[in-house]
């Protein structure tokens, strides 16, 4: 297991601890539709995304002690910049043990935002909410679908969907900033994107296994026309016999990637990545206090 740990240290407490408030808060597997989360194309146009919250996840621990003095700590499962929303998970759980859960997500957002990070809102939102999602984006607002498949297909995903680490690393914002200043050239491209996570919606609803594979393929294809790069780290995935799709989680370009394997167990021994052992989150952020 992966754990890189922060500090947030504003004064060392010296103190008795008065107050204690912790939140843990989901990463999430997207499966369809990313891009299409952020401005300018979800104002003008309006974004759809697929993603699934899983049991990896961001931790924030916040003390003030009875002197006033204010200690934060925050930790997350996953590496930052691996593609599996972990920088919104940990502004989440890092918001809620500030301000409280209300409107969490968006102030985690905004917080983002000030920071100068140009994605979108999709990693909030599931880190907030767990489940499976079918996220829709109107301007700045956000509507969220709970999707709820049958048992068996939560079985097959489990059993079929891999994800395995690159081990590459990279700032989500810097490529976002790469593609948005081409946004007249890369529109149609988002309309592929946006059209593949309602199919992919569909697909998991109603538990439609072929449909479901092909919404990854044509998501993945879409995000390869963005740029060459955004998928160049997986392309050895395509000599696998086993593998029916695949995709960059994230933004792409490195990070984690999802694989649905026919065989996954034989398509495991031949990858040289690590393989990450995940399950469903149903309950998204949690919070405590002490």
């Amino acid at each position: 297991m992966f754990k890189h740990n922060h500090l947030f240290d504003t004064l060392s407490s010296r103190g008795t601890v008065t107050v204690s408030k912790k939140a843990r808060a989901p990463v999430r597997i997207d499966l369809a539709g990313g891009w299409t989360d952020c401005p300018p194309f979800c104002h003008d146009v309006g974004g759809d995304v697929v993603n699934i919250a899983i049991n990896q996840y961001a931790r924030a621990n916040l003390t003030i002690d009875d002197n006033g003095m204010i200690n934060c700590q925050y930790s997350c499962d996953v590496p930052i910049g691996s593609g599996l929303g972990s920088t919104g998970a940990l502004n989440v759980a890092l918001m809620s043990v500030i301000k409280g859960d209300d409107d969490v997500a968006e102030m985690a957002f905004q917080f983002e935002k000030l920071l100068g990070n140009r994605g979108g809102r999709q990693d909030q939102w599931a880190a907030k909410n767990g489940g499976i999602q079918h996220l829709k984006f109107i301007g700045d607002y956000v509507e969220s679908f709970s999707l709820h498949p049958p048992p068996s297909f939560l079985r097959w995903l489990k059993k079929h969907f891999i994800l395995a680490d690159t081990g590459i690393r990279h700032v989500s914002g810097n490529l976002h900033a790469s593609v948005w200043e081409r946004y007249d050239e890369v529109l149609p491209i988002m309309m592929q994107l946006r059209n593949a996570a309602k199919t992919m919606a569909e697909s998991v609803q109603n538990d439609r296994r072929d449909q479901f594979v092909q919404s990854m393929k044509d998501t993945t294809h879409a995000v390869g026309l963005l740029g060459k790069e955004f998928n160049e780290p997986y392309l050895t995935l395509d000599e696998i016999p086993e593998v029916l799709a695949w995709k960059g989680m994230g933004a792409a370009a490195g990070g984690y990637v999802g694989i649905i394997s026919r065989n996954p167990e034989k398509t495991k021994s031949q990858l040289d990545w690590e393989i990450l052992d995940w399950d469903y989150d149903m309950t998204g952020l949690v919070m405590t206090d002490e």
